[in-house]
Formats: structure tokens, C-alpha cells, sequence
């Protein structure tokens, strides 16, 4: 055999295509990373603006609506405890205090929503405040924990539990094959990366919690958010699985991966990302994860409503689309709708591989 016959045997289309898919994954992976990071810049960052007189207040959400950039996305609010109260409640980022009787203002951050964040508000604000010839005390009414560095635990964990998910799904693909024979196939790895995530879930938070005190908040709810991000992503790829084989493998990846996790505000913070991950970060599983997870550990849960029907809705739809898949494949291979008659039974993984 020539060497050319034994390239062409050893290295099959179908493989010299996955390869090619792989080389596009990774490539979107770089351009993806870079895109998100290499150049941060505060845009509409939802701050709230106080003051005892409703006229200063005015103006000075013009002044701060004026800046070059549209750094902020100032609002006026009655008094200190609205603005309070909006920043706890994950409504704005920051609020600044003018005290019209001296020469220095107050401006409340939340560095537990990440400090990139908190300080590009700082930046902002002070640079405003020193042309107005006056100074800003920083408060931060939402301080990340003493073991919480930037404010990037929440993330990672997130993270964890994603990367946990999807490949709990691709190992019960490898093992039995990517698209199950049947429903009842189909069921079962559900149920198994369900009792997966039950598990991920609770150690995980533990281990963020109580083993490296690195987050604060509910263990219950920490634990429940951890299940429901990896039995999202788990279902999600076995949804993709079920489309297209192991090539769902790599789309899951893309979605998770490539495009979840820089869009996802762990380092950067959506206020700091360019238009593209910002608009799709909360509507993806890490992005909801993330801010999720900095709602239960620092905000009593706030704001964790919208993330958290993200997640549910991925969950769902991950887990019809599987079992759909599954009743479908069941009714092609098997004998016709109706007749009674038994499924062929599913055989190794090799047979079933697209």
C-alpha cells in the first residue's frame, strides 16, 4: 500500500472534518476571548443620583448623561435610601451622593457585582467630580468577601459547574452512543445527569462556601442554582447530541464555552464589554450563573429571578428537544407507528455514531 492509500485509510473524510471543526472551535475560541477582553471600556453603567435638592439632582444626571462615551446611565432617585435600596436590589451599580452643603460627595459601589466594575465607576465618577472641583468618598455597600478576589468566585464556580455538565452529557454519549435508541433511553440519562447535578451542585458549593470560604450566602440556594446550571448545560448538550451526534459535543462548546463564558460578566461585568457580549451574556448559561451566583452571595438573592428563569427555560427546552429527538429516532428505526411490535435493541457506540 502507498503511502498515500494509508493516509486515505488512516485519516477517514468524516475524520478529516471533525479535525477541520475543531481547528474553526478553536480558532473562535481565541477570537472570541480577545474580542471580549482585550479592550474594556464603561458604557451606560446604570448609576442612581441623589441629592437633598431635587434641582441639583437634575442637573447633574444632564452633566453625567453629557459624558463623552456615554460612560453611565444616570437616574434620578428621591433620596440616599432610593439609591440604597436600588443598588442592593441589583438596579443600578452605583449611586452617587451629592451633598450640596460641602465640597465632597459620596458614591456607594458593589464590588461584590465585580470589582472591574466598581472601579471603572470610581475612575468615572472621580474624574467627574475633580473637574467640578470637588471630592467622592467611595462606600461599598456590597463589599466581595475577604477569600472572594475581584469578586471572580462566583464565576468560577459557575464555570465549574458548566464545564460538569456538558461533560456528564458527552461521557454518557461515549459510553452508549450520542443519540439514544429510545425514550426510555432517552429518560434515563436524564435522570442520571440529573442525580449529577443534584451532586455537582451541593459540592460545589460547598466547596466555595464553607470548605474555602470564598463566597458568602445560602449553601440551599447555592446548592439549587448549581444544580439547575448543570442539569441546563447537561440537557443543552444533550439536545445537541441529539441533533447532531458527537458534532453536538463541539456546538455545545461553542455555545458554553466560546461564547457563554467571555460574555458571561465574570471579569469584565457586562457595563465593560463590547456590544456583541454584552447583549448575549445574560441570556446564556454562564451569564445567568454568574449573575445568579453574586445575587445569592451578596445581594439576598436580588435580582436572581430573571438569571434563574434563563436557566430553567435552557433546562427545559434541553430535555424536550432530547426526548423528542429519542421518539423520533425510535420511530424510524423500529416498525411503523402502531403496529405493536418491539424496537430493534441499541447496540454498541460504534454503530450508532453518525
Amino acid at each position: 500500500m502507498s503511502f498515500l492509500a494509508e493516509i486515505k485509510d488512516a485519516v477517514t473524510v468524516r475524520a478529516a472534518l471533525l479535525v477541520f471543526g475543531v481547528l474553526v472551535l478553536q480558532l473562535a475560541f481565541v477570537t472570541s476571548y480577545i474580542g471580549a477582553f482585550h479592550q474594556p471600556k464603561p458604557s451606560e453603567i446604570p448609576i442612581a443620583v441623589a441629592s437633598p435638592a431635587a434641582r441639583i439632582t437634575e442637573q447633574s444626571v444632564e452633566q453625567l448623561a453629557e459624558l463623552p462615551g456615554d460612560p453611565l446611565d444616570p437616574r434620578a432617585v428621591a433620596d440616599e435610601a432610593a439609591a440604597l435600596a436600588q443598588v442592593e436590589n441589583r438596579d443600578v451599580d452605583g449611586a452617587l451622593i451629592i451633598d450640596p452643603a460641602g465640597p465632597a460627595d459620596r458614591l456607594l459601589v458593589a464590588s461584590g457585582a465585580g470589582a472591574s466594575l466598581s472601579q471603572a465607576l470610581e475612575q468615572v465618577v472621580g474624574a467627574v467630580e475633580k473637574a467640578r472641583g470637588r471630592t467622592v468618598r467611595v462606600v461599598d455597600v456590597a463589599p466581595a468577601a475577604r477569600g472572594d478576589a475581584r469578586g471572580l468566585s462566583a464565576f468560577y464556580l459557575v464555570v465549574g459547574w458548566c464545564v460538569g455538565g456538558y461533560l456528564c452529557a458527552a461521557i454518557l454519549a461515549i459510553s452508549a452512543g450520542a443519540r439514544p435508541a429510545n425514550s426510555a433511553r432517552a429518560v434515563i440519562r436524564l435522570g442520571a445527569l440529573l442525580a449529577y447535578a443534584l451532586a455537582a451542585g451541593l459540592l460545589g458549593a460547598l466547596i466555595a462556601g464553607p470548605v474555602l470560604d470564598a463566597l458568602p450566602g445560602s449553601i440551599w440556594a447555592l446548592w439549587g442554582l448549581g444544580a439547575l446550571v448543570v442539569f441546563a448545560v447537561g440537557a443543552l448538550t444533550l439536545a445537541l447530541q441529539g441533533l447532531a451526534g458527537v458534532v453536538g459535543i463541539g456546538l455545545a462548546i461553542l455555545l458554553v464555552v466560546v461564547l457563554g463564558n467571555p460574555s458571561a460578566g465574570g471579569a469584565y461585568p457586562y457595563p465593560l464589554l463590547p456590544p456583541f457580549w454584552r447583549t448575549i451574556g445574560p441570556a446564556l448559561p454562564p451569564g445567568a450563573g454568574t449573575f445568579a451566583a453574586r445575587s445569592i452571595a451578596y445581594f439576598k438573592g436580588n435580582g436572581a429571578g430573571g438569571p434563574l428563569l434563563v436557566l430553567a427555560g435552557w433546562a427545559v427546552l434541553g430535555a424536550v428537544v432530547t426526548m423528542a429527538c429519542a421518539v423520533s429516532r425510535h420511530g424510524r428505526a423500529g416498525a411503523p407507528v402502531g403496529s405493536g411490535l418491539p424496537a430493534p435493541p441499541e447496540r454498541g457506540p460504534a454503530a450508532r455514531l453518525p
